[in-house]
């Protein structure tokens, strides 16, 4: 059984004007009245309405038609009416309907909806690097008042930690909020299906680089974040309680267990909002910080736009269905000189390829594939096989091997193998500029490292003689790659050959040593 409560209709009523048949009439004449009031007009009149109204370089309606609007959206409560009396001068005037508009109380808060509505639906989320550096500043100024009060042995001035805990909170929740906001619609599905090929280029080189510069940004600032988080852990708590009872002071009075559950509340409140900021930059068990898996999925982006992009080329290329296909190659068929042509395209076109035999009884002779199915000599099949798609009958399941050996075993290699690469982006990345001729030998994962951050460096030259200077994809280094004179050349020994070709002025540093 369901209640009709009249508040309910009422607040429907206010929106009905959105949906109505002449709902770009109503929300033209709503929008005079809401700049009226940002202006501090208390009313207006029917013709004021119709004189300052915008409509869009459509033709005006007639005064009738806005008269009888405004008394429309009076009915549904968006607007309040009282009878003008200030222009009466004659009998007529006095008993000839004439009335003052003003938004009601309803309408206000419609007009403010839609307007944050609106705003929602133009928001640009982005990835804030600035807020990154915010909380790392907000986050030192916690710890030298919190380093100060334990040298004077004295509380910790909770005023100001309040103040910069609301600073952090805040930066933080923008934070965040922008992030998810960004991941969601980082495809631009929509904007990509309108925009030409060049605007595609441009946005995809725009993003990109933005994506790497946040990466870049967030791995050089997570780290001292973390660092600053762990070691506050051990006094925070304190810090929280004090703020949490400088605010439980401005909650309404009342007895001693109300202030000491309202003080409590609000502690646990505080602690929450630690234990997410410390989620994001410290990882909490086996789950990864929240700020390792922003970055994966900005990462992920780039591929995700590169694949929009090609979809939005696959549609621009007006690719021919099957049937277009088909008409197409029976007309090649049909300009074959002869049977063996044509044999020789429908081949080419279905994947068709000669017979292969294979024989139990003579698996060392090799049967021509020109040979038919008919001569060929068959192959027994165990009925089972054809059956039940096996030929051994089933059975208990074999025990379950231990693979702790070879699960350790593996374990031994990966760390080897990660030592080794951390070994090579060692030697590479000293942050000095250094000839590719010096390099003289390299092993084997330092000329893959090599190699990976040259393909890089390569893939943004534009021509030979380019200078090029760029981050890595993974953001952890700095490339900067100077073409040497056309005629020099370099050679490196590996273990694979030697790798030659002009010489070039290297040089390779880790991100967060970037000046």
């Amino acid at each position: 059984m369901t209640h009709n409560l009249p508040w309910a209709d009422a607040s429907a009523d206010l929106f009905r004007h959105v949906t109505a048949d002449k709902a770009a009439l109503y929300r033209t004449i709503m929008e005079v009245f809401a700049a009226a009031k940002r202006q501090y007009r208390l009313q207006l009149r029917p013709d004021e309405v119709l004189a300052e109204a915008d409509w869009r370089g459509n033709v005006p309606p007639a005064q009738e038609e806005v008269a009888a609007a405004l008394v429309q959206l009076a009915a549904w409560g968006n607007l309040e009416s009282q009878p003008d009396m200030t222009r009466v001068s004659t009998l007529n005037d006095y008993y000839r309907a004439r009335f003052l508009y003003r938004l009601s109380r309803g309408g206000e808060a419609v007009e403010a909806g839609l307007t944050v509505f609106a705003q929602s639906l133009r928001h640009r989320a982005e990835l804030q690097t600035v807020a990154l550096e915010d909380i790392d500043s907000r986050l030192q100024a916690l710890r030298r008042l919190i380093d100060e009060a334990e040298e004077t042995d004295s509380g910790v001035d909770a005023a100001k930690a309040h103040e910069i805990l609301r600073d952090l909170v805040r930066v933080f929740e923008d934070l965040t909020g922008n992030a998810q906001a960004f991941m969601a619609g980082v495809a631009r599905s929509l904007e990509l299906q309108q925009a030409d090929a060049t605007a595609i280029v441009a946005y995809k080189r725009r993003l990109i680089e933005y994506l790497e510069r946040f990466m870049g940004d967030l791995i050089r600032r997570a780290d001292a974040i973390a660092n600053i988080l762990h070691g506050l852990s051990l006094s925070i708590d304190d810090v929280l309680r004090q703020v949490a009872e400088r605010e439980a002071r401005d909650a309404a009075p009342g007895d001693a267990s109300e202030q000491a559950d309202e003080t409590r509340r609000r502690w646990d409140v505080w602690r929450e909002r630690w234990k997410g900021l410390r989620g994001w930059f410290l990882s909490t068990g086996n789950e990864p910080p929240q700020a390792e898996l922003l970055r994966a999925r900005a990462r992920a982006a780039i591929p995700q736009l590169l694949s929009a992009i090609a979809a939005v080329n696959e549609r621009r290329s007006g690719r021919s269905d099957r049937s277009a296909d088909f008409r197409v190659l029976a007309r090649w068929f049909a300009a074959c000189a002869s049977d063996d042509d044509a044999h020789r395209l429908a081949r080419a076109a279905f994947a068709l390829q000669p017979a292969r035999h294979f024989s139990l009884e003579a698996p060392d002779d090799e049967i021509p594939a020109s040979t038919s199915w008919l001569e060929a000599p068959p192959l027994t099949i165990n009925p089972r096989l054809r059956e039940y798609g096996e030929a051994a009958p089933r059975g208990p399941l074999a025990p379950m091997r231990d693979r702790s050996r070879e699960r350790g075993l593996m374990a031994q290699q990966l760390a080897e193998e990660s030592r080794q690469v951390e070994a090579a982006r060692r030697r590479l990345a000293t942050g000095r500029p250094i000839r590719l001729s010096e390099l003289d030998e390299l092993d084997t994962h330092a000329f893959g490292l090599f190699l990976g951050l040259l393909g890089e460096a390569l893939a943004e030259q534009a021509d030979p003689g380019q200078t090029v200077e760029r981050q890595t994809g993974d953001g952890l280094l700095h490339i900067r790659l100077e073409p040497l004179a056309a005629g020099s050349h370099a050679r490196i020994r590996t273990p694979a050959g030697v790798f030659s070709g002009r010489d070039h002025l290297l040089t390779i540093r880790p991100a967060h040593e970037q000046a």
